[in-house]
């Protein structure tokens, strides 16, 4: 398992319309997107790095692995 990268929430917004998500609204400095196949909805922060917590919570939230995420950036 490879280790989180430090990414802002451009990068992790872009890794995640790689795998079919849009994004749906943004309410302040948060970003919802959303996915109909598998069906999913994930809320991003819009901040210049996100926190390793609050990544990894996005990464189990599309159940991907941190490898997977990793080769989407």
């Amino acid at each position: 398992m490879s280790k989180l990268p430090v990414i802002s929430a451009k990068e992790c917004i872009d890794a995640r319309e790689k795998i079919g998500f849009v994004v749906y609204r943004q309410r302040g400095s948060h970003i919802t997107l959303i996915r109909d196949e598998p069906q999913c909805q994930v809320t991003v922060p819009n901040h210049k790095t996100l926190a390793k917590g609050t990544l990894r919570s996005i990464i189990r939230q599309v159940e991907l692995t941190v490898d997977e995420f990793v080769a989407l950036l």
